[in-house]
């Protein structure tokens, strides 16, 4: 082989290594704002749960926020050693430096374990007063076990202490009984409900009862199926488990948005917006998506337009909600402006559920 050939084969191997480490030095990605609303306040979007595909949702949301309203807007995954998105890895949040700067916190978290440097850097924007928008699994958002040495065990308690609610337990069943927004009739001028119309999950409902103080905005209608058509189960009953005490699932419906003011005890105030809607499917209805971004606005004291523009950036076809159910092989810059994402390597059954995997 001559020597040309032996440089060119070197060459070749030098650029594929270049583009191998430029590959896995992306632990997040960062979409910049275009000229609107936010005026180029940094949102900073923390996905990380294990079931409701946050890691597919919350790019969506960013990409709507940044080019449709104006917001800088960066997202962070769990990530594998290799760079690859792993929500199962509940220890893994890269790049939380970022947190440093937020403007405003969007969540899809589900147990965490973060490092003591990352949760510090969490806790320390949370006691900024930044604004807050939780989706569903958030409301648990973090579990250290008894046994963990962090410094930050007692925000095992952050859903309760700060966004309104804890878990508690599954109220509609997933798969079988969908969810209908329904809108509170003394909220409906609110700002965030502004231009919302129908709201509509395939995600069932959780047993919510927020602190006293919160603005419920919608409460949630189990269905009878799984279609936007069908009725409301007017027959099942359970016990609710905060207290024992029977009822028919609708009869009350529980709360699935709320919003609240939380008080730091340095004296700053975190506007909170709460929905335990928010499965990355829930997310293709658009009046879902909408009270998620008004809810963006209102938490910066924005005025709302009346009709939000919450229109798809790139297209989007979320994975369905499973545990296991992940896009494998996926990184970061896979979810890059002016692209769909791709389907990545084939994907693995469900795993058997435990009761604490059900929650």
């Amino acid at each position: 082989m001559g020597l040309p050939c032996k440089l060119l084969i070197l060459l070749s191997c030098v650029i594929a290594t270049i583009a191998t480490v430029a590959r896995a030095a992306s632990t997040a990605i960062t979409y910049p704002a275009k000229p609107g609303l936010g005026q180029g306040r940094h949102l900073v979007f923390l996905t990380g749960d294990e079931e409701y595909r946050g890691e597919e949702g919350l790019p969506m949301l960013a990409k709507i926020l940044s080019q449709r309203l104006g917001f800088k807007c960066t997202v962070l995954f769990a990530l594998d050693p290799d760079g690859t998105i792993n929500p199962d890895n509940n220890k893994s949040i890269p790049g939380s430096e970022v947190l440093d700067h937020a403007d405003g916190l969007v969540l899809a978290l589900r147990f965490r374990q973060w490092p003591d440097e990352a949760m510090q850097r969490f806790a320390a924007a949370v006691a900024r007063g930044v604004p807050i928008i939780a989706l569903r699994t958030s409301t648990h958002a973090f579990r250290f076990p008894n046994t963990s040495t962090s410094a930050y065990k007692h925000f095992n308690d952050f859903g309760r202490n700060v966004l309104g609610e804890n878990w508690v337990s599954h109220w509609g069943t997933n798969r079988r009984g969908a969810t209908r927004g329904i809108i509170v009739e003394a909220k409906k001028n609110d700002p965030m409900l502004r231009g919302v119309g129908d709201i509509f999950g395939d995600s069932g409902i959780y047993e919510t009862h927020p602190v006293a103080g919160s603005r419920i905005l919608a409460y949630g209608q189990v269905l009878k199926g799984m279609s936007p058509s069908d009725p409301p189960d007017l027959e099942q009953r359970k016990k609710r488990h905060s207290d024992g005490q029977e009822q028919g699932i609708n009869d009350p419906m529980m709360p699935v948005a709320w919003a609240r003011l939380n008080r730091n005890e340095n004296g700053t105030t975190n506007r909170v917006f709460c929905t335990t809607m928010g499965a990355a499917t829930d997310l293709e209805n658009e009046g879902l998506r909408r009270l998620v971004v008004n809810a963006v606005l209102a938490c910066f004291a924005i005025d709302v337009p009346d009709k939000t523009d919450v229109r798809f950036v790139d297209p989007y076809a979320p994975s369905p909600y499973a545990f296991k159910g992940y896009r494998r092989g996926l990184t970061p810059d896979d979810h890059a402006l002016g692209q769909k994402l791709r389907a990545g390597t084939p994907l693995l059954a469900a795993a058997s559920k435990t009761k604490e995997e059900k929650k």
